[in-house]
């Protein structure tokens, strides 16, 4: 996905292999499984072209992150706990970056005056919800440092694909 996310148009098997190949040797016949699994799985769409397809994203790779945080959130048994310690992991960049998409998504006319203008910790903007992940020990908070589970490379935004 990360490939045809970074080209944003219709890509050939054969684009695609040609890039992974400046990386590493891989075969023309496991570039093309992936991009029919991705397919099957809805992920991309193809278009035949002579006797090839050409492949394109279904979602851009934004909405695709966003419904990952999305379910990862509405699965959670507290979601605003979940919440609070996503945005203590959150660098002072990311959190301007979420109050610059609040921003986007409220309006200029919705958009609340801070409580504390100078909190850089999102817990205290909101003395109503508490962060338990500062109360709990780090064997318990090790889940919430690697949401993905399965595989840490996803976790840093590398599917293999």
């Amino acid at each position: 996905m990360t490939r045809v996310w970074k080209w944003n148009r219709p890509v050939t098997v054969r684009e695609v292999l040609e890039d992974l190949q400046q990386e590493r040797s891989i075969a023309y016949t496991t570039v093309m499984t992936v991009l029919d699994n991705l397919h099957q799985k809805g992920w991309v769409r193809r278009e035949a072209e002579g006797r090839a397809y050409r492949y394109e994203a279904v979602s851009t790779r934004a909405a695709y992150s966003a419904a990952l945080m999305n379910e990862a959130w509405t699965q959670s048994d507290n979601p605003a706990a979940a919440l609070v310690a996503f945005f203590g992991m959150m660098s002072p960049e990311q959190r301007e970056a979420l109050r610059d998409a609040v921003r986007m998504v409220q309006g200029p006319e919705e958009t609340p005056a801070p409580q504390n203008p100078t909190a850089e910790n999102p817990a205290t903007e909101n003395p109503a919800v508490e962060n338990p992940a500062a109360e709990k020990p780090a064997v318990e908070n090790a889940a919430v440092e690697n949401p993905v589970g399965e595989n840490p490379a996803a976790a840093e935004g590398e599917t293999g694909r």
